[in-house]
């Protein structure tokens, strides 16, 4: 089965062509991350009128580079939510578009079951079972996966994102949205120990996480040193306080990985969404896993932030299970992972 995949959740435009036999044909994105910068974070309308503008250039793109017509298309797949309702219009009537003119099913995909997937593109593809732990701008969660739609939420964020914690941080500290690769960048030149920050709810029983108070602990730090000197933050402060923020947030997101694969007895665990591309995380993680005779698997950089590619898997596997929608144009800017139907397993190429 050959599937076109479109993803329109938030602040990228991605689109992808995924094959059952021969892996990803080909795939383009989109970042509206320049656009969004003058106002620290994304705009929803403006999210949803550049989409309007990129989904069909791309789509003409992935379609060229991977030599097919409309007639080669089996289906297409597109993000149905969680999301920002307005960009998940875009993605979603621009799909049924496509698929009323070309005769084609249509199904929407949860986008985080695409992340939950994405490393499945790789070479070495995890096996199931495997705790997942997706980390983005919009979700903090540890999920145990039997198999796909076989989830289990063992805990989530109780307030802001992990992600979102790092774009607010970077504002305290002055610097550009988004926040996580910046924070990363400064924390390299940070020295340890200048600071310790809480790691939340790690001293006590459970696997939710929360940020709000790191935040807060954040900005009076950033406060405290203002006051000392002239209202100014001096950059090797900047990045003192950036390292010792982002080790307060990879231990915190270790301490419960630990937890949870204790728990469930997993010996594999899958790292996901935008800030599974933190190169502290991912080390650290490495390291926890080796220690405990497990693996960890991630997919490459630029499938960890949002791309079609994970939709267009996603949706290929539903589709070939027998799974598929009406022609109605439906989203769900809320929508928990757990409310999906199970599938068996099936075979995939990667590529």
């Amino acid at each position: 089965m050959r599937v076109l995949g479109i993803e329109t959740s938030c602040d990228e435009t991605g689109l992808a062509i995924y094959d059952s036999e021969q892996g990803l044909l080909a795939h383009a994105l989109y970042s509206q991350i320049d656009m969004h910068i003058p106002y620290g974070g994304v705009v929803p309308e403006l999210a949803s009128r550049d989409h309007v503008r990129k989904l069909l250039p791309l789509t003409q793109q992935v379609m060229a580079e991977a030599n097919c017509q409309a007639d080669d298309i089996d289906a297409i797949c597109y993000t149905a939510g969680p999301g920002l309702i307005g960009a998940l219009m875009v993605g979603a009537s621009t799909a049924q578009a496509l698929a009323l003119a070309w005769g084609k099913p249509c199904l929407g995909v949860h986008h985080m079951e695409g992340h939950l997937l994405a490393p499945m593109l790789e070479e070495t593809p995890p096996e199931f079972p495997f705790v997942a732990l997706l980390v983005s701008g919009g979700h903090t969660q540890l999920i145990d996966v039997q198999g796909i739609g076989q989830y289990e939420l063992l805990g989530e964020s109780i307030d802001d994102a992990a992600g979102e914690a790092f774009d607010k941080a970077a504002k305290m500290m002055d610097l550009p949205y988004p926040g996580g690769p910046h924070i990363a960048r400064a924390a390299l030149q940070g020295t340890p120990g200048v600071y310790r920050f809480p790691r939340p709810m790690t001293n006590r029983p459970g696997l939710d996480f929360s940020f709000s108070g790191l935040k807060t602990f954040t900005l009076n730090t950033v406060a405290a040193f203002k006051e000392a000197n002239n209202d100014t933050l001096t950059d090797q402060a900047r990045a003192d306080i950036a390292l010792a923020f982002q080790d307060a947030v990879v231990d915190t997101l270790l301490i419960k990985c630990k937890r949870a694969l204790q728990q469930t007895g997993r010996k594999k665990l899958v790292i996901a969404g935008g800030v599974s591309a933190n190169e502290d995380l991912r080390a650290q993680l490495e390291k926890t896993l080796k220690g405990m005779g497990g693996q960890v698997y991630y997919p490459r950089n630029e499938f960890c932030t949002d791309n079609g590619a994970m939709i267009a898997y996603a949706g290929c596997q539903r589709l070939m299970a027998g799974q598929s929608n009406d022609n109605q144009i439906k989203v769900q800017p809320r929508w928990p992972l757990t409310e999906l139907p199970s599938l068996i397993p099936v075979t995939h190429k990667t590529k």
